[in-house]
């Protein structure tokens, strides 16, 4: 838009209109004394026109100009509230709330000019956080409108600042004020007024049973069908607070299918789902769930932002609980007595022949009734047939494939006992797919490995028990990849989600399950910190002393004894330490780098600074012995985390 052009073309024929009027009918005469009355009119027009049109500086020399050459104009307090709304928009608030203030002092206002000059201080007060003195005036405004809607506005106004202050009976008040007026307002507000006072609803002391009632009154109600949307998900906060989470969900969805304009709404009711995923550990899920939040979401805006750092951090998440969750299923199989063993599987097994005989008896029935679609070599139904079919014409019986449900369920099924569960992605094929070691549950992995067996394997139970690992080296592999693992949720649920009591629980597994001893302190460590934070002072204080018993020499020991050495000057930590030998990198020191990184290395192993060491160490072994060392070092580089991480220089 070049400088100067309206934004609005009917706001740029209003201006027009109102020049046109001052050049053709303005009549000075005797003395330069206007004569006709209809001019402070078209100036007061001209101003609004250039208000709206964002020319702030033209329009207030509009409105200056009425009130020196118009003094006695029944439009004078008009004009001055508008000037005063002008001021606003060029930031000049306290000359706003100036002027207003002696408006409302010199002249005796009253009515609609009492109720406008009124409510532009609030807004004046509300823009310089001044909420008390912004609520006095709306009560002025919304008891001197002769305007229902800007009542009911100003009313509810007032509910959101009462709420802003934590005045919930004073915001409830004002609500019920919204309420009262019923049809004379817009819908909107009332039903807004009610929603708003069920989020200040006390679920200790209030009537759940009434206000449940309520809130079905209002989702029956025909004539708040446009505003559904905002009801069931007000439904659904009701439910979430009142621990009933299935209904919560129920009608969390229910918002989301009545296909809302409002696309903070959609935001807010995507967001609270993936939260209720993630407190199931459904991570998967949860991660879907915030994907679509941020759809909803203005790209790079702060809640935009927040949740895309949730769902990267998620990643791990998904990762780590993953191989947590298999590995624990495998080493569950494989410290289970034989019987047991026996009995798990034959049961599983059982259940597949129940399976294979309702496939047998569906394969039966569509073979019966192969004019209904099924696709075979020689009942193949012409484009013709299927179109036909497909309309609903009479005699033509037969559909194709995939509109009739029985075949498609067949085709299901038949695809699943061939090849398994597997997910929609590129070389879905391949037999490491459904490897058993690196399946997401113990379930899953015998489901694939029931789909690649033959028909007598499949329903051996001893098939699947040859298949559990015995030998010490894999199930010892199997177990430090689970600790590993452990260890990492431990840190993500601490660190990136602030879930402290998922944290805690994730280091006690690890504790409890024999880890290497490169693990156990760091863990011991951070559940110490984890119980500070808890409030669990008790459990905080057996920690710490038995770190620095058992561990005397060790970093957290001196830590715990010399709270001060844990500051961003502190020489021994992992990071001053790797700060110092990248400067040594920069001087070309490389075999000390590399002797030095392999020290550290051992000092901080199943520390997050790990990957960041033995990067560098490869950088400089690459530097030293040339391209094929570079080449070696990264083969035996370790990741603790499924997505490479970036390592940045350090600030200087």
């Amino acid at each position: 838009m070049l400088p100067g052009q309206s934004k609005n073309e009917n706001f740029s024929r209003a201006e027009e209109k109102a020049v046109k009027a001052i050049q053709k009918h303005s009549m000075n005469i005797k003395g330069g004394k206007e004569i006709n009355p209809q001019m402070d009119e078209a100036y007061l027009l001209l101003g609004k026109a250039r208000y709206f049109d964002q020319r702030f500086v033209p329009a207030i020399e509009a409105f200056n100009y009425i009130l020196y050459k118009y003094p006695a104009s029944d439009k004078i307090n008009q004009a001055k509230v508008w000037r005063e709304k002008t001021n606003m928009r060029l930031d000049n608030n306290e000359l706003a709330i100036k002027n207003l203030k002696r408006l409302l002092k010199q002249e005796q206002l009253e009515g609609q000019d009492l109720a406008d000059a009124t409510s532009m201080l609030a807004q004046a007060y509300l823009n310089t956080k001044s909420v008390d003195s912004a609520i006095t005036q709306l009560q002025i405004a919304s008891t001197s409108t002769k305007n229902n809607d800007e009542r009911g506005r100003y009313r509810f106004i007032q509910g959101q600042l009462y709420n802003k202050l934590g005045k919930k009976d004073s915001a409830n008040l004002a609500f019920d004020k919204v309420i009262d007026l019923n049809r004379r307002t817009p819908r909107i507000y009332m039903i807004t007024a009610y929603l708003e006072k069920f989020k200040n609803f006390d679920f200790e002391n209030g009537n759940k049973l009434e206000a449940q009632e309520l809130l079905t009154k209002l989702e029956e109600n025909r004539e708040n069908r446009p505003f559904l949307d905002k009801i069931y998900h007000q439904i659904g906060e009701f439910h979430l607070n009142n621990g009933s989470d299935s209904s919560a969900m129920a009608y969390y969805n229910k918002s989301l299918r009545t296909n809302s304009p409002d696309r903070l709404l959609k935001a807010k009711n995507y967001e609270t789902i993936g939260d209720m995923f993630f407190d199931n550990s459904e991570y998967a899920t949860a991660g879907a769930y915030f994907d679509s939040t941020m759809s909803n979401l203005k790209l790079n805006s702060k809640p935009f932002r927040v949740i895309k750092r949730k769902r990267d951090n998620l990643e791990d998440v998904i990762y780590y609980e993953a191989i947590a969750k298999t590995n624990d299923s495998i080493l569950h199989l494989v410290h289970l007595p034989e019987a047991e063993r026996l009995s798990l599987f034959e049961s599983y097994v059982s259940n597949l022949k129940e399976q294979a005989e309702e496939e047998k008896e569906q394969a039966e029935a569509a073979e019966r009734n192969a004019n209904t679609g099924l696709v075979t070599a020689n009942n193949i139904p012409s484009a013709t047939n299927a179109v036909g079919a497909r309309g609903g014409l009479p005699g033509q019986a037969a559909l194709f494939y995939f509109y009739n449900p029985t075949t498609v369920a067949y085709g299901k099924n038949e695809f699943v006992k061939v090849w398994g569960n597997r997910a929609l992605e590129d070389n879905w094929r391949w037999s490491s797919k459904g490897n058993v070691a690196t399946s997401t549950n113990a379930t899953g992995s015998t489901n694939d490995l029931s789909a690649l067996a033959s028909d007598e394997e499949r329903f051996d139970p001893q098939f699947y028990i040859s298949k559990i690992p015995s030998e010490e080296k894999e199930i010892d592999s199997i177990s430090k990849e689970r600790n590993y693992a452990y260890y990492q949720l431990g840190l993500i649920y601490k660190e990136k989600f602030k879930e402290y009591q998922l944290s805690k629980s994730k280091f006690q597994n690890l504790l409890e399950s024999n880890p290497e001893e490169r693990l156990i302190l760091p863990s011991k460590y951070n559940l110490y910190k984890i119980y500070e934070l808890l409030g669990e002072n008790d459990e905080a204080s057996i920690a710490k002393a038995e770190i620095i018993k058992n561990y005397p020499e060790s970093r957290y020991a001196n830590i715990l004894e010399h709270p001060e050495l844990v500051s961003d000057k502190d020489e021994n930590s992992p990071e001053s330490l790797y700060e110092a030998l990248y400067n040594l990198h920069e001087q070309q020191k490389y075999a000390e780098v590399i002797s030095k990184s392999e020290d550290y290395i051992k000092r901080f192993d199943g520390e997050p600074i790990i990957p960041k060491l033995e990067l560098l160490k490869a950088t400089a072994n690459g530097r030293l012995n040339g391209f094929e060392a570079f080449k070696l070092a990264l083969t035996t580089y370790r990741l603790p985390m499924p997505i490479p991480m970036k390592v940045n220089k350090p600030k200087r």
